[in-house]
């Protein structure tokens, strides 16, 4: 009886983390978007990698102070893994930019819808993963929702098309490595940071004002910074550093497709939030439509794949003996996604 009540009470903890987990996400996530967007559009601030290095700037800041602080345990993650990672996420964030340029809005949308099979394809061929019917149909279900909300007009060229394939395999795969490190390094999500925000950091803010030129025409030395648009770039650093951190606890707590599936609340709650600020972008009836098929689809998917064999590993991959030697939070505490 006793145990009962122990993994009863285990378990609604476990809803309860779960929750604040993906509700922390999901509000940074829509707070970046929003407040990168007024940068953008108001304000002229169109330097989005190097706005994405300074994000990446501001939380290695954190995690630094944090480790002084006693908060960040010391960790080990092999150069040849962080190589990995740092280039898959900087492929990702560079990719979804220039994708976003080239292509059409409509083209951009489907690609990133296809980032959930691609992640799907990635665990059954890396992690064994089998899914159940009703998980595969509710992944369907979301995918035609997200269509219906966000697809319009299609059209793509050559350039566009490789733009938006590095694009959707790079961040398939830096979300993948997100699981993978956590899992067999046993990092926790600060520590994860601590290894990863410093090097990207870096790598897009040497790289980031040269791909800005070239995809603006603009130098971001040449901009003209007001107090107003400064405030905003400090206010989306900030913010950032809970979406990085955010993300990492998601995928950590679940995996690379639940996070991409459960992730498309934020671009339903992104467009309510657009029409409500800034009036542009109406809610017809279509978008409407698109928007009860995806939140079914997702209560769908939550349900099925939290059911007994909704989603399962056929084999267990063991960490090695090195991987177990490392000192790290074993527990799950997460990019910024600010590509809707």
């Amino acid at each position: 009886m006793e145990k009962k009540m122990t993994s009863a009470k285990l378990s609604d903890r476990k809803g309860a983390l779960d929750l604040a987990s993906w509700m922390f996400n999901v509000v940074t996530s829509v707070g970046i978007i929003l407040v990168n967007k007024a940068l953008m559009a108001k304000y002229g601030f169109s330097f989005a990698t190097t706005l994405t290095g300074l994000h990446f700037a501001t939380t290695t800041l954190l995690t630094v102070i944090l480790r002084r602080l006693g908060y960040i345990q010391a960790s080990h993650l092999p150069i040849s893994d962080l190589l990995k990672f740092v280039l898959f996420a900087n492929f990702s964030i560079v990719g979804m930019n220039v994708s976003l340029m080239w292509n059409s809005v409509g083209f951009y949308q489907i690609a990133k819808l296809s980032m959930i099979p691609v992640s799907c394809f990635l665990e059954v061929v890396l992690d064994k993963v089998r899914y159940s019917r009703d998980t595969k149909l509710s992944i369907i279900l979301v995918l035609l929702g997200v269509a219906v909300c966000t697809v319009t007009d299609v059209s793509v060229n050559a350039k566009g098309f490789i733009a938006a394939l590095v694009a959707v395999w790079s961040t398939a795969l830096q979300q993948y490595y997100v699981h993978y490190l956590q899992r067999n390094y046993s990092l926790g999500s600060f520590n994860l940071l601590g290894h990863t925000a410093p090097a990207q950091a870096v790598s897009l803010l040497l790289v980031g004002p040269f791909l800005d030129c070239w995809l603006t025409g603009k130098r971001v030395y040449a901009y003209d910074y007001t107090l107003t648009s400064v405030s905003f770039i400090i206010l989306s650093c900030t913010i950032a550093v809970g979406t990085n951190l955010s993300q990492f606890i998601c995928i950590g707590r679940f995996t690379a497709v639940s996070f991409q599936v459960l992730g498309h609340m934020k671009t339903i709650l992104v467009l309510i939030l657009g029409f409500i600020f800034f009036g542009k972008e109406g809610l017809n009836s279509q978008v409407i439509l698109g928007m009860l098929i995806a939140v079914a689809g997702m209560m769908w998917y939550g349900n099925a794949s939290a059911k007994p064999g909704g989603k399962e590993r056929r084999s267990h991959s063991t960490p090695s003996n090195k991987s177990q030697r490392h000192v790290g939070s074993a527990e799950s505490t997460e990019l910024l996604d600010d590509k809707v």
